[in-house]
């Protein structure tokens, strides 16, 4: 009898137990973690997540090995560990999950937004976690999907490809050989920094808020954020942030896709320029902006995606005066200094290396007498 792997799905939101859900469904033994007990009390009383999905292929009640807030607990017999939580709080399980962590098991963090892989490595590391451990990221979250209600799940859709690559990349095909057993969607997204320079959030979310903030607060979202948001000046913007993104990613060796290209990789959308193509995405109408500024375009977006980004672009003599613009504005919409807060090399334990030896780190992962993969 051949065993299914065990996976510990850390994070209760709307796409953590999507994924827990799902996983379940499919025979895996599922343990889901949360931190606070309460947010998972209905599924622990259960036992179950009641999963069902837009076109019916996915309905049932999914029966979870085990629900918890201990983390030792959680990680003890997980094989795979998937990371559904804000990248915000990348740093803070980390940090948790190092002293429980064990030889052979694989993180994945969904998504990573950019250098989420790194950070989470540098982190182990700085809490002298010695599990020879493969820490990886996805580019996107596989799942579109909503919560119903404490225990239920609503999926509407799950991407069809998904680019995914582990720290360092000669571990890549590892992840991707044992997460096919339940995603073959997942395929080989290069390197960390491949997959976290094409973190398309970065570029249209915070940007897009900060450039609607009084139509935001006057109004608490209620116009389409992509199509009356992206007027051309504001399509403008979102383009010379793009190429200063493309230009960071070309200065340390990595091709990325532009957002016209993504559009038409993504959604089959065209146009002469951004905002031609914007407005052609058919997926984007009805899309409401959000409510608030106190949203994770902002607080998520900015320190876990921009930040890393301008940073690295600093680091290697690119212009970034757009992101930087960016990034102050919401320095001063939210009172907090995220540039202190965010991923910037020096956080990162990047700032000494040369684009040759961050390339040799991510692809290889040894560098100065430490492995990123442990």
């Amino acid at each position: 009898m051949t065993h299914k792997t065990k996976y510990t799905v850390i994070g209760a939101g709307h796409g953590g137990k999507a994924m827990a859900g799902h996983l379940a469904l499919m025979g895996f033994p599922t343990t889901l973690y949360n931190r606070t007990e309460s947010h998972i009390a209905a599924i622990k009383e259960l036992g179950r997540i009641d999963v069902d999905s837009n076109d019916g292929s996915i309905k049932g009640s999914a029966r979870l090995e085990k629900v918890t807030s201990n983390i030792a607990e959680a990680l003890e017999h997980a094989k795979m560990i998937m990371i559904v939580i804000p990248s915000s709080a990348h740093r803070e399980i980390a940090a948790a999950c190092a002293p429980y962590l064990k030889d052979g098991q694989i993180v994945v963090l969904h998504p990573g937004r950019t250098c989420g892989a790194i950070e989470f490595a540098k982190i182990l590391r700085d809490n002298k976690c010695k599990a020879d451990v493969t820490v990886s990221e996805a580019e996107t979250f596989i799942y579109a999907s909503r919560s119903d209600g404490p225990a239920q799940s609503r999926i509407f859709r799950i991407k069809e490809a998904v680019p995914l690559a582990a720290l360092p990349a000669s571990r890549t095909r590892l992840v991707l050989d044992h997460i096919h057993e339940a995603y073959p969607q997942y395929i080989d997204g290069i390197n960390v920094l491949q997959t976290g320079l094409n973190n398309m959030g970065a570029i249209f979310h915070p940007a897009l808020v900060i450039l609607n903030t009084g139509r935001i607060e006057n109004t608490h979202g209620d116009y389409q954020f992509y199509i009356d948001g992206v007027t051309p000046s504001v399509a403008r913007v979102l383009e010379a942030l793009d190429r200063e993104r493309v230009t960071v990613a070309s200065s340390v060796g990595i091709r990325a896709r532009t957002a016209l290209e993504w559009l038409k990789l993504a959604y089959d959308s065209t146009g002469d320029d951004l905002y031609e193509a914007i407005q052609n995405q058919e997926g984007y109408y009805g899309i409401k902006a959000p409510p608030t500024l106190k949203h994770r375009y902002l607080f998520e977006d900015i320190p876990m995606s921009l930040v890393p980004i301008a940073s690295l672009g600093q680091r290697f003599g690119v212009s970034v005066n757009a992101m930087d613009s960016i990034i102050r504005l919401a320095c001063i919409i939210h009172r907090t200094d995220y540039w202190r807060r965010g991923r910037t090399v020096d956080a990162l334990g990047l700032n000494q290396m040369s684009v040759e030896e961050l390339l040799n780190y991510v692809m290889v992962g040894e560098l100065d007498g430490f492995s990123a993969a442990s």
